[in-house]
């Protein structure tokens, strides 16, 4: 099952830009040479650091406003990720291509350190460098991705980095100040922050397969800033960039991954490398979907099942082809968008009773959630 995030980045460029043409458009990589020297380096950023710290120590009272001080406490643990990539020529030639977006350093762990950031800023990666706000620069490894709510896990070598603390997304309040936190256009614009305002809760983008509710921001998100951090005023991340809407004439529609939703995803690649999510073990059509495969259903809600996955719940369940779904949990099913959204409230394991219609007559079916096969991913 492909992802919204999946069919957004499907027309990214060979130098890892993503966009979309019509509306929306994933916060893309800005290209970004970097080296990948793994040693301290007595460089500028090193001697910003210092000067930064000491600027803080001496300020007033009125300038040491909670932006300030939620910069500070988040700013350290932001880094930049350089993804190379190897790519195709008009000729089919291999070339060497780079990119660069965020990421949020949120654990240490046994001399290792892990970073959270978009999937689109690592797929596709032959190599990752990890750019730290001290000037050094660590080979990154993935540890685990997953396209349907585009996140990723990057480790590096060096458990004593700074970590930054993620907050409850569930009590973010519409109106209430954040920051942006990552590197617009590259590395060259490495930790900027940018302010606004908590826009809107749970923005639902795509076509019914994104799994995750974003937040929306004003605070300016460009190209590079994609895995960087949304820091509420408390200095706690809240949610991790991942879009923004480009479109002639609009201004200030960033998107996030909430931070809760962030948290399970990466516990679960922590553990795995992978997230697990339940299914049905069915391929099922609604009106619209079957329209776009030259197909017309006759169907004013549910979904029709056109294939059962032999030994899968919904064949354990006794579910056959030519079976409408018409709920589940006693809630209506009208479309597949429905069908998916309920199912991804559930775990594997989880127990779920299906409302069907077979032959002119209404049944019910009892069945317990299995674990999606990764090649159906």
């Amino acid at each position: 099952m492909k992802s919204f995030f999946q069919k957004l980045n499907a027309n990214k460029s060979k130098k890892l830009a993503i966009a979309l043409a019509v509306a929306l458009s994933a916060a893309t990589f800005a290209g970004c040479s970097l080296g990948s020297s793994t040693t301290p380096a007595k460089s500028s950023s090193s001697s910003a650091q210092q000067t930064q710290q000491a600027n803080l120590d001496n300020l007033s009272d009125a300038r040491n406003t909670p932006t300030v001080r939620a910069a500070a406490a988040v700013g350290p643990s932001v880094v930049g990720i350089t993804n190379k990539a190897v790519a195709r020529d008009f000729f089919n030639n291999p070339v060497e291509s780079q990119g660069v977006g965020s990421g949020v350093i949120f654990k240490n762990d046994g001399g290792k350190s892990y970073i959270v950031t978009n999937n689109h800023v690592v797929d596709g990666a032959s190599e990752l460098i990890v750019s730290l706000s001290d000037g050094r620069s660590l080979p990154g490894k993935l540890v685990g991705a997953d396209a349907l709510t585009d996140l990723a896990v990057v480790q590096v070598d060096d458990g004593n980095l700074p970590t930054a603390d993620f907050g409850d997304s569930d009590a973010t309040v519409v109106g209430e100040s954040v920051i942006a936190i990552g590197n617009p256009m590259g590395l060259e614009f490495q930790g900027s922050v940018t302010s606004g305002v908590v826009s809107a809760l749970n923005r639902t983008l795509g076509d019914g397969d994104a799994r995750i509710k974003l937040v929306q921001t004003d605070a300016a998100i460009n190209p590079g800033n994609s895995g960087g951090a949304l820091v509420n005023m408390d200095g706690k991340v809240i949610g991790i960039n991942s879009a923004k809407i480009v479109a002639n004439g609009v201004e200030g529609i960033g998107l996030a991954i909430p931070s809760n939703a962030v948290q399970n995803v990466i516990s679960a690649i922590m553990e795995k490398g992978y997230v697990p999510r339940p299914y049905l073990g069915v391929s099922i059509f609604d009106q619209q979907s079957a329209a776009r495969y030259g197909y017309q259903l006759n169907l004013k809600k549910g979904v029709y099942i056109f294939q059962v996955v032999p030994g899968g719940p919904a064949d354990q369940a006794g579910l056959r082809k030519g079976d409408v779904i018409t709920a589940i949990d006693g809630d209506d099913i009208k479309g597949v968008s429905d069908l998916r959204a309920k199912i991804a409230e559930h775990s594997v394991g989880d127990k779920v009773e299906l409302t069907i219609q077979r032959g002119g007559q209404e049944r019910k079916a009892s069945l317990t959630l299995e674990e999606m096969p990764q090649d159906n991913r």
